[in-house]
């Protein structure tokens, strides 16, 4: 039928004062998707302070059922994504419309693996949400305190819901490798091990403000010790129990994740979800080995450049071994880390056109986790409810940290890197909710390795020693594309994996069995720092490229941060449009 025919069919339907509803426009077929996304849960918690003031006092939801919920809202979104007309939507709907879709797909093609059968890796999982929850969290009243010891309550029903569907993994052999449910299990034993005298999750209870009356105090920290002792001890003790006896022994033999039924095709989407790209696994471990040479000249220089005498394996051997390059106390760490997050700050507004608000603290990673935790990361705030982002420095094992890294893992971790590109998504206005929470770890993680590579131009690295550690840094992102590909898609060993780090970067040995120990675990998400930051540095040399004296760093890196995070080829369209606009 034509739509003259529709039209006249409405007139004539009208004269006869019968209601004819009017077709849904661009806008509200966009409205009704973001609705339907949201309602599935975009931009749930992590686990790592990522909670809005909403979430952060109930588990996301979980299992076959909650999983079926999700995959009819978000098929209904893409639905309504598909009769959208985009030359009606103004430019930011466009934008929301790229960002959505890409979005969408990727979720909906996770979801068809049934990814939850897998709650758990060395670097997270079900189990240590609520330590990283508890992290940074201030309760302001009583009745949030009530709050936070109800959520406590609930740990059993949250370990169920997840050790359910590990065990379908089991059943159906979708389970992470030995080395992996070993670490787990060891991290779950420790846990369980806990005192209460050093029980992070009465951390938030025991720091109540003093306008809560002392007995209210201490009867609220006594009711959240019983809660632990009655509700949450067991809960542990049952997963210790799950790790041991069913999971562990039934754990994959394989290091590779294509070795899992159907895992060949899950390790390529994993590929294409961790970089936002088409790339296959063949292309991303070409590129690691082009950039494992390429650095590695740069890195020969920069040793002459110290006044080294011997080659490069001698001269990492010697910054792996020489005390002076490591702190004597886990204070002494965190303080150096604090200086040089000063520093940063210092010259952030000579690179950058808007700042955030939301400000951010250096704080230790939890002890109960830190062993076989990654050497820092970043834990997101929320000016909402009074919580400042967390750079987490991992103050174990003080031989194995050395001080000449400290300078990129603090710029890349805090500002201006994970800090700046979080809070300024989460200050966005006018833009719908998920888009101050999306994370895209190819846009996130090359912005934070961009960071890293921009503390040259700031002035941060103060000699050779500590260039070059942000070399070694850059170099282990380099090694990481050739080691997850090698270990997923040509079926590496341990050893081989090691291999690329050992020979080319600083790290020191706890550092590199810890992370690809993650790569291990995690497949994929190691890909996608180098593929981003390599991008981000094609558009700035493309946009230095044509504007010439128009180029300006700050209006350019508010180009690449203040949309919030984006799919590779998205930011690339909006920096080509950006681009443009100056030029005129």
């Amino acid at each position: 039928m034509s739509k003259r025919v529709l039209l006249g069919l409405a007139l004539v339907l009208a004269l006869n004062g019968v209601a004819v509803a009017a077709a849904p426009s661009a806008a509200d077929r966009l409205a009704q998707a973001v609705k339907a996304y949201e309602a599935a849960g975009a931009g749930e918690d992590d686990g790592e302070g990522g909670a809005d003031d909403a979430s952060r006092f109930k588990f996301p939801p979980v299992g076959p059922k909650a999983d079926a919920d999700r995959k009819a809202l978000l098929t209904s979104a893409r639905q309504a994504l598909d009769g959208v007309d985009l030359a009606a939507l103004k430019p930011d709907q466009r934008l929301t419309h790229a960002i959505l879709k890409w979005s969408l797909d990727e979720r909906l093609e996770g979801l068809s693996f049934d990814e939850a059968r897998m709650p758990f890796s060395t670097d997270g999982g079900f189990d240590v949400i609520l330590l990283y929850r508890a992290n940074g969290m201030h309760l302001k009243s009583e009745e949030e305190a009530k709050q936070w010891i109800a959520l406590l309550a609930q740990t059993p029903d949250w370990y169920a819901a997840n050790i359910a569907n590990a065990r379908r993994g089991v059943s159906t052999g979708f389970v992470q490798a030995v080395p992996t449910a070993q670490a787990v299990l060891d991290r779950a034993r420790r846990t369980a091990a806990t005192p209460l005298a050093e029980e992070p999750l009465l951390a938030p209870l025991r720091d109540l403000p003093s306008s809560i009356p002392a007995d209210r105090r201490a009867a609220l920290l006594a009711s959240g010790t019983k809660v632990v002792t009655d509700r949450v001890a067991p809960a542990r003790a049952g997963f210790v129990t799950f790790m041991e006896q069913e999971y562990l022994p039934h754990a994959a033999k394989s290091l590779a994740v294509s070795d899992l039924p159907d895992g060949a095709r899950y390790y390529a989407f994993l590929v294409r979800r961790h970089t936002t790209t088409t790339m296959t696994a063949d292309q991303v471990h070409a590129l690691g080995q082009s950039e494992v040479a390429r650095i590695r000249a740069r890195m020969e220089v920069v040793m002459k450049q110290a006044g080294f005498q011997g080659d490069l394996p001698a001269f990492i051997a010697y910054l792996r071994k020489d005390p002076r390059f490591y702190a004597t106390s886990r204070q002494q760490l965190l303080e150096k880390a604090s200086e040089i997050a000063k520093r940063a700050d210092d010259q952030l507004p000579a690179h950058f056109g808007t700042l955030p608000r939301l400000t951010y603290g250096v704080r230790p990673v939890p002890a109960s986790i830190e062993q076989g935790y990654t050497t820092g990361r970043y834990f997101g705030g929320d000016p909402k409810t009074g919580r400042a982002g967390g750079l987490m420095i991992n103050t174990s094992a003080l031989d194995q940290r050395p001080l000449y890294e400290l300078p990129a893992l603090v710029l890349h971790e805090g500002a201006p890197g994970h800090h700046i590109q979080t809070a300024l998504a989460q200050e966005q206005t006018g833009v719908p909710d998920f888009r101050k929470t999306v994370y895209f770890n190819a846009y996130g993680e090359g912005w934070g390795l961009y960071s890293e590579w921009l503390g040259e131009e700031m002035g941060i690295y103060r000699d050779p020693y500590e260039l070059f550690g942000r070399l070694s840094y850059e170099m282990w992102r380099a090694c990481r594309l050739v080691a997850d590909t090698g270990l997923h898609a040509k079926h590496w060993t341990l050893d081989q994996a090691k291999a690329c780090f050992v020979e080319n970067t600083a790290l020191s040995p706890t550092n590199i069995d810890v992370e690809v120990a993650r790569y291990v675990s995690w497949p994929g998400q190691a890909l996608a720092y180098k593929v981003g930051e390599l991008k981000i540095l094609e558009l700035r040399k493309r946009a230095e490229t044509a504007l010439g004296d128009k180029f300006d760093e700050r209006a350019f890196h508010d180009a690449v941060l203040l949309n919030g995070s984006l799919p590779l080829a998205v930011l690339e369209a909006k920096i080509d449009a950006w681009i443009a606009a100056r030029k005129r």
